[in-house]
């Protein structure tokens, strides 16, 4: 059987997703990327609610990227999306999570948007 990026991303979501939970005091950073934008929300696994979310096309943060210049391409981007989620996630009073990749490599993105948030003071 082929093997493609696909069921490798597969493969390695299933791995990583039986051994990341999300409590109420420490909700799973879950992300999403497609070709084109860039998703993240905090999920409570114990009681099944997104607690926040954001993404690439949501207006705040199409106005934050307009208003900054040095916006490099889709990391760039990435990185501005991880300080807005950030800064909702300590109005929110919450400091742990745990970070799900979901899949993709710790690389490009979704490092960006990872250190995005930590600059908010989230600790992982």
């Amino acid at each position: 059987m082929k093997n493609n990026k696909n069921t490798a991303r597969s493969r390695r979501k299933m791995s990583i997703r039986n051994s990341v939970f999300g409590t109420p005091e420490k909700p799973r950073l879950s992300v999403f990327r497609s070709n084109l934008h860039f998703y993240g929300q905090l999920i409570d696994d114990v009681n099944g609610k997104t607690l926040l979310s954001i993404s690439s096309n949501s207006t705040e943060v199409e106005e934050q990227i307009k208003s900054s210049e040095n916006v490099k391409g889709k990391t760039g981007i990435a990185f501005i999306i991880g300080t807005i989620l950030g800064k909702k996630i300590n109005e929110a009073k919450i400091e742990n999570i745990v970070f799900d990749r979901n899949g993709y490599l710790y690389h490009g993105r979704v490092k960006s948007f990872a250190e995005g948030v930590r600059k908010s003071g989230i600790k992982f």
